[in-house]
């Protein structure tokens, strides 16, 4: 069953997590907004520190790559490394969500290789994490004509026999973390492409492209409304080799989708991810709310009818409501994968609950705060611009709704779209 009460190893991670949310991210967060695309190093840096010490990457939970030890100690509790993972997530999104998205090793990139890498790969790949120096991932998935719709891929592999190499051409835009991932030491980029263009959904498969491979360069990077101090860049491919064995996933064409499914979930895992950032935007503004409310000597009456409540008080408790439903979505989700349950329904349902409700309450809280709020004076507006992103990118809010209907109808994808 789900436990309600939050493990001790999680509750320590707390403690520690929203020191370096309250101290190293909420005081620069206004001038990472400002700078756009300046790299906060020293937030990078402790946080590549720090996840080493805790004994693992932060988008791999539990996992110290093959240890033995690790795994031994794991099989003697519930498994809860996915949780773990969304606590932090959330408090380190209660800090500033656009550096939570800078720190080394935390990417989709990781998450593919854990999701549909062989175990050479997990190794080969994910070790590179416990360095001396911090490594970036990133996933390459959307084109500029193939944004939700991934059957549409156009970037082709091809193997080249003569050296067993695949040669990767096309073109990648939206992607997040992608210029570090692919111009700093040891980082690499997941790019998704087909195997076989007359395939459809078969020929499609995942690529691990490292850092400085001739033929992928970071063309563009995007300005944009929100976790403005992440970077998010285009990528051209023009006759990129990787090595055969770089690929996620069979290197043949079967009848059956397998590879897809294989590489898609990747998301099952990373979307009650994303819900936990929509989580931590939307708790770090009802508590400012609250905060600015009592100041001016408007505390919440909790326990009352609702009918003798004043406006501003239902709206509130609205607010609240909203927030603890997004939560336990995403933690049943997130508790599903850590059991290994079959849960694409569920955690595309928490990222669209979540990815709906910080909108609402960040929009709402900037309604209530009036000139306040609105303002500059504090963070209130930036995230209301940062909680946007949570409803789109993971597959947007509109695609994640095809994906729980499927589930609850039994439909395919050919089927209702």
């Amino acid at each position: 069953m789900i436990e309600f009460s939050t493990p001790k190893p999680i509750q320590q991670l707390q403690t520690v997590v929203e020191t370096v949310a309250v101290n190293m991210m909420r005081p620069v967060s206004r001038e990472m907004d400002e700078n756009e695309h300046a790299i906060p190093w020293d937030f990078i840096n402790f946080m590549h520190t720090a996840i080493k010490s805790m004994g693992g990457t932060s988008m791999v939970p539990d996992s110290k790559n093959g240890d033995k030890k690790a795994e031994e100690k794991k099989e003697k509790r519930p498994p809860i490394g996915y949780q773990r993972l969304a606590f932090l997530v959330e408090m380190l999104s209660w800090g500033d969500a656009g550096m939570y998205l800078c720190i080394p090793g935390g990417m989709l990139g990781s998450a593919a290789v854990a999701a549909a890498g062989t175990p050479e790969q997990k190794k080969r790949f994910l070790s590179r994490f416990m360095g001396e120096k911090p490594v970036f991932d990133a996933m390459a998935m959307t084109e500029p004509q193939a944004g939700s719709d991934t059957s549409a891929i156009r970037a082709t592999a091809v193997l080249d026999e003569e050296t067993n190499e695949w040669v990767l051409n096309g073109e990648k835009i939206f992607v997040t973390a992608g210029q570090k991932a692919l111009e700093e030491s040891n980082g690499f980029c997941v790019i998704w492409a087909t195997i076989d263009p007359e395939a459809g959904r078969a020929g499609m498969r995942s690529f691990v492209v490292e850092a400085d491979t001739p033929g992928c360069k970071v063309t563009k990077q995007e300005h944009k409304l929100g976790i403005r101090v992440s970077d998010t860049v285009s990528i051209h491919l023009q006759d990129c080799r990787v090595p055969f064995e770089n690929i996620l996933g069979s290197p043949t064409v079967e009848k059956t989708t397998k590879g897809f499914k294989g590489a898609m979930a990747t998301f099952d895992a990373t979307r009650p991810i994303i819900a936990s950032q929509a989580v931590g935007i939307a708790r770090a503004t009802v508590e400012l709310v609250k905060e600015k409310l009592a100041e001016n000597g408007i505390e919440i009456r909790y326990g009352l009818p609702r009918q003798k409540l004043t406006n501003i008080e239902r709206e509130v408790i609205d607010m609240e409501v909203m927030l603890r439903a997004a939560w336990l979505l995403t933690i049943k989700a997130l508790w599903m994968a850590d059991n290994q349950i079959h849960n694409p329904k569920e955690a595309s349902m928490s990222k669209v609950y979540a990815g709906d409700i910080v909108v609402k309450i960040t929009q709402k809280a900037v309604e209530l705060l009036g000139p306040l709020g609105y303002s500059r004076e504090l963070l209130l507006e930036k995230w209301f611009r940062d909680a946007k992103i949570t409803d789109l990118y993971e597959g947007t809010g509109q695609i994640n709704r095809l994906v729980v209907a499927r589930n609850m109808l039994g439909y395919r994808g050919s089927q209702l779209r």
